[in-house]
């Protein structure tokens, strides 16, 4: 039978997560047994998509655009070029989510010269663009642009795609946040979960060449369904004008969107490096080498949240310069412990860095 309540929700709800009808049936499935949670929970999300938002802080200058991806200029031309390779999920601006709590705009004001790659949105042509074409197709012509090699800066997917890069580029420098590797270390029965996901989701994607972000999101749910829940139960309680409530929406915004993948890259990502580990085991070849972590010659760094629901710690590469950070996966970023426990690190590791030759 359904829940009219939640029937009734579903029809009204113009902004909230996606795809908002398989998130009411996960709050269905988990409040079977506590009304008042699926109440406090729906009370939350009407909260969340009633919240104010406030404005986006201005885009940065465009500096290079290769095909969709574009490199955006946070420092405006000035200090050592880092480059920050974001994941191909969800958008970029995580590392950049608002006025006061920007990672690039943090590290603009301290000499550094960040860019920032924007991946831009893929049409169904771009359907044969795996993992491998963003690196070589996408990413390489980006820095190529530089007066330089840049310093890599790469957070979740965008961190194993910048470890690539560096195999085909010279880097003066390569930090990973967060970065998966040894997806192996994902752990049996959630690989087994997102296998599930790809084998009824693949037919749909085929036919539409891109993999849409709903399905990537109904997988990060499936990590943990509970706290997703608590979330919007704690978000009912809050002062819709207050910092915390500000915060939230900002982020659960950044979650909540995203340009879908191409069927290539999907397909990669699922089979090839969840389904055979392709780089934890060795197997991924660019152009003929072996991508390997321990194989680059610039520094490398490997920060590695240690509450990390979305990216384990025993995913990441075994980097002999390993920094545990006392976070999870996104807290790390934009958390409000983030300026210590990241921002502050990541800045002094990169003014270490040797001056180029």
């Amino acid at each position: 039978m359904s829940d009219p309540t939640l029937s009734s929700f579903s029809a009204a709800l113009q902004r909230g997560p996606r795809p908002l009808p398989l998130f009411l049936d996960m709050l269905r499935s988990e409040t079977a047994e506590a009304p008042e949670r699926r109440a406090a929970a729906l009370a939350g999300l009407r909260a969340y998509q009633q919240a104010p938002r406030a404005p986006r802080p201005p885009a940065p200058p465009v500096v290079a655009r290769s095909g969709r991806a574009t490199l955006l200029d946070y420092g405006v031309g000035t200090g050592r070029p880092v480059v920050f390779v974001p994941s191909l999920i969800n958008p970029p601006f995580v590392l950049d989510l608002a006025e006061d709590n920007s990672l690039l705009r943090w590290l603009a004001g301290r000499g550094v010269r960040p860019l920032l790659v924007d991946w831009g949105t893929p049409g169904p042509d771009a359907r044969e663009q795996d993992v491998d074409a963003h690196v070589t197709d996408l990413l390489l012509p980006l820095l190529d642009t530089l007066p330089e090699p840049p310093v890599l800066v790469g957070y979740c997917l965008g961190g194993t795609i910048a470890l690539a890069a560096a195999t085909l580029r010279p880097a003066a420098g390569v930090a990973l946040i967060a970065a998966p590797w040894h997806f192996a270390g994902f752990g049996e029965a959630a690989r087994a979960r997102i296998a599930s996901l790809w084998r009824a989701a693949e037919p749909t994607c085929a036919t539409l060449g891109l993999v849409p972000m709903e399905v990537l999101q109904s997988g990060f749910w499936q990590l943990d369904p509970a706290r997703t829940v608590a979330k919007f139960e704690g978000f009912a309680t809050l002062d819709p004008a207050s910092a915390k409530a500000r915060a939230f929406v900002a982020l659960e915004d950044w979650a909540n969107a995203g340009a879908p993948l191409t069927f290539a890259a999907g397909r990669q990502l699922f089979e090839g490096f969840f389904g055979e580990d392709l780089s934890g085991s060795g197997g991924w070849q660019l152009d003929g080498r072996t991508v390997m972590p321990g194989g680059l010659a610039c520094p490398t760094i490997d920060f590695v949240a240690q509450g990390d629901r979305i990216v384990p710690a025993q995913s990441a590469t075994g980097l002999a310069d390993r920094h545990p950070v006392a976070a999870g996966h996104v807290g790390m970023v934009v958390g409000s412990r983030a300026p210590a426990l990241l921002w502050t690190p990541l800045a002094d590791w990169i003014t270490r860095l040797p001056a180029p030759k």
